[in-house]
């Protein structure tokens, strides 16, 4: 599974990061309360995506540091199921990161790695990319890259530049990967801050060798427009990408992949009809939610 969180800023002041905004004393008057509630959303989320079958593996981002997952995975009803987490502490100026959950009696880490998506000549600081590599509970061995692109901060062209370089970046070690072992199975996902369509995402999928859009094996976005709305829109800008070997072996299979879309994760948009996520804040007003964005389920 894969979820964009929205903010999930712990209460403290971080001398280091940007995080003012999510200050008791900000506008937002970010509190421990509000911060207990998201977390016990989250977990809720978590705990009820797939039916019976918890997420063996959970990709995060917009996580401030390492105590927001602590919160997540040990105050919250997660805290029995074993969850523990992967975390590096990223370049960001908001000082939001990746991180990758996984339940350590079905996901073995080998080995993992930060990888750095910044840019000198681009003026870009932004999110690293995490990269995990471990068993299944199967044996089968699978590589993870969590992703948070750049966003369209100060529109989209003007940024696109930005989500290109990463998607270059990203794709470079997926080859590498693949070079070594054609056969391996790669599993990207993440907020790419842009639809399938567009030039960066695209790159993804160059031949050779490409990565399959794992939307394509299911319903998703049919039942809802997307993951994440904006006026009225839905968009689906939250992915998950296997690579060919990965791709055939789940051709064999029941494979499902869609947007999860509990009743408590959604309200009424009452601007623009049907609906839209329940996020936490509509600028500085405390809406009381969860997330902007949907996640992403991948289930075999």
């Amino acid at each position: 599974m894969f979820y964009n969180v929205e903010n999930l800023f712990d209460c403290k002041d971080d001398s280091l990061k940007n995080d003012a905004e999510y200050l008791p004393e900000a506008k937002k008057r970010w509190d421990n309360y509000k911060y207990q509630q998201k977390v016990k959303y989250l977990a809720k989320v978590i705990l009820a995506a797939n039916g019976w079958n918890l997420p063996d593996v959970i990709g995060l981002c917009e996580v401030e540091n390492e105590d927001c997952i602590k919160s997540l995975l040990f105050t919250t009803n997660l805290f029995k199921l074993g969850y523990r987490y992967i975390h590096y502490e990223s370049p960001d100026r908001r000082g939001v990161d990746v991180a990758l959950l996984y339940r350590k009696d079905r996901f073995q880490p080998l080995n993992s790695q930060a990888l750095d998506m910044s840019s000198d000549s681009l003026r870009l600081i932004t999110r690293d990319v995490l990269y995990v590599k471990g068993l299944l509970a199967q044996n089968d061995t699978l590589h993870f890259f969590v992703n948070h692109w750049p966003s369209k901060y100060g529109g989209a062209t003007k940024s696109r530049p930005k989500r290109i370089y990463v998607a270059h970046q990203v794709k470079a070690k997926t080859d590498s990967i693949l070079k070594t072992n054609n056969q391996a199975s790669i599993v990207v996902m993440g907020d790419l801050n842009a639809e399938i369509e567009e030039p960066s995402v695209k790159i993804l999928m160059e031949n050779p060798p490409r990565l399959h859009a794992a939307h394509n094996y299911n319903r998703i976005g049919n039942k809802i427009g997307g993951t994440h709305k904006y006026k009225g829109q839905w968009a689906i800008i939250d992915h998950v990408f296997v690579s060919e070997s990965l791709h055939h072996q789940l051709q064999q299979r029941q494979v499902k992949c869609e947007i999860v879309d509990l009743p408590f994760i959604l309200e009424e948009d009452k601007t623009y009809s049907g609906v839209k996520p329940f996020r936490t804040y509509y600028g500085p007003r405390y809406n009381g939610g969860v997330s902007d964005h949907l996640p992403v389920l991948l289930s075999w």
